[in-house]
């Protein structure tokens, strides 16, 4: 497997060969890499690193790799362990750290890991930055420390930290949760979300947590992507026990996926939806998500008498335009709420605090409140790529095919149709094309991606 450089992060699968996978050797010429750009970045010599990983096996093999190469390059460590995405996020700035690096691969199986690289925000880095730490580490343009000038080690929690933010969030109302006396299942698929989740239900006041996979080993108990085929489980459980939700996080914590009463799925892309229908009713202004995602939230921000943007596909082009365009809530489809009253980040913990607060509010069951809104259905399906395929010219034919719809190219080639619409792109994370359909109805969906897909096929 070649390693995948984008924005979003160094991934690769364990073992192997040097440049081919994400080796030992790899992470050690990355980590330099990046961590003397942030010493240039900063002007410092020394530059204040957050370290974090998830719950994957290789993590801690890797994380001592890391947390050695910032100490040879003279830097200060402060490694937060076994720890969430968004809570390293929060880390960087309550640490004034110059960056930070989180080790996770997100909703990847376990094979695979990867280097996610922020700033001194705590925000992932730009394609421009992203671009110079990668010609740094081709170039291997680094020095490291004098035995005098080794840097310092020092291990921290902030999952405490990371919560008590949340309980301090003015729309978090805990009060109002505590008083819900809900059941809650939880399934964390074996990785950090196991420890942290739970933990903050309890904090909120939810009355009954039933855990499922929430062990931190790292051996997922299913394909940890959190998706309606992979969730047989808590739907069951959650029929079995009378639960009044289901709680899905992905193995870094940063995607929230929802499970309805009956089991039946809330669907991943109305987790975004439903979050900003509770802050838009309190914090009226704009919405931003990417264009892989549900019309629903335009339809939702357009109620509320605001206006939504659409940003090409990956968090930092998602946060870039929030920025632009002032917005109070944002992020992607695939259940990633970002907040900006907390920090620019996708934040599972928000998006619990947060939605909690808006179900108790409304005080409808998850089947009712999901019938609150507009009804689309998303049907998401791949092309894997073989080394021959020429992704470029199969877009630039899309194009040409769908010329008399309205086309947008920022990030691949998005067709929309007037009752529904196609977005295919490269994946920033798998050596695959992505094509999201969407539509009133599965039917339509599906007939929409298949009808497309077959055309791309015919350009290869």
């Amino acid at each position: 497997m070649t390693l995948i450089k984008s924005i979003s992060g160094i991934r690769g699968t364990v073992g192997g060969r040097p440049g081919d996978n994400l080796t030992p050797l790899d992470i050690v010429k990355f980590v330099s890499a990046y961590a003397t750009w942030l010493k240039t970045r900063a002007g410092k010599t020394r530059a204040k690193i957050v370290l974090g990983r998830d719950a994957r096996i290789s993590g801690e093999m890797y994380a001592k790799l890391v947390e050695a190469t910032l100490s040879g390059l003279g830097h200060d460590v402060v490694n937060i362990g076994l720890t969430t995405t968004p809570t390293t996020e929060i880390a960087v700035t309550a640490e004034q750290a110059d960056g930070g690096i989180i080790l996770t691969a997100s909703h990847n199986p376990k094979q695979w890991n990867a280097l996610k690289l922020l700033n001194n925000r705590g925000e992932f880095l730009s394609a421009e930055d992203g671009a110079q730490v990668l010609q740094m580490a081709e170039q291997e343009s680094f020095e490291y420390a004098e035995v005098d000038e080794l840097g310092s080690i020092i291990h921290k929690d902030y999952t405490d930290y990371h919560i008590q933010h949340v309980l301090d969030l003015k729309l978090v109302n805990r009060e109002a949760i505590a008083k819900a006396n809900l059941k809650v299942v939880v399934d964390a698929v074996n990785s950090v979300g196991g420890t942290v989740i739970p933990a903050l239900l309890k904090a909120l006041g939810v009355k009954e947590v039933v855990e499922l996979n929430c062990e931190p080993t790292g051996r997922f108990a299913h394909n940890p992507e959190p998706i309606p085929e992979n969730l047989i489980q808590i739907s069951e459980k959650i029929k079995e026990c009378g639960a009044d939700l289901g709680i899905v996080v992905d193995p870094d914590v940063d995607r929230l996926a929802l499970v309805c009463e009956n089991g039946e799925m809330f669907v991943e892309e109305y987790t975004l939806v439903a979050v900003a229908d509770y802050v838009l009713k309190h914090t009226p202004g704009n919405t931003v998500s990417n264009l892989s995602s549900s019309r629903a939230l335009r339809d939702v921000t357009l109620a509320h008498g605001q206006q939504y943007n659409a940003a090409a596909v990956g968090e930092v082009n998602v946060v870039t335009k929030m920025k632009e365009t002032n917005t109070v809530i944002g992020g992607e489809g695939n259940g990633g709420v970002i907040y900006p009253e907390s920090h620019y980040g996708r934040d599972a913990l928000v998006g619990v605090g947060l939605f909690l607060s808006h179900f108790v509010a409304e005080g409808k069951s998850m089947t009712v409140l999901k019938a609150t809104y507009p009804q689309y259905f998303i049907s998401k399906n791949k092309l894997t790529l073989s080394p021959d395929m020429d992704v470029d010219k199969i877009l630039e034919g899309l194009k040409k095919k769908y010329a008399s719809e309205e086309i947008t190219d920022i990030d691949g080639v998005k067709i929309d149709f007037k009752d529904g619409w196609v977005h295919l792109r490269k994946s920033n994370t798998e050596p695959i094309i992505r094509i999201y359909s969407e539509s009133k109805d599965e039917a339509a969906a599906n007939q929409l991606a298949e009808e497309v897909i077959k055309v791309a096929q015919s350009l290869y």
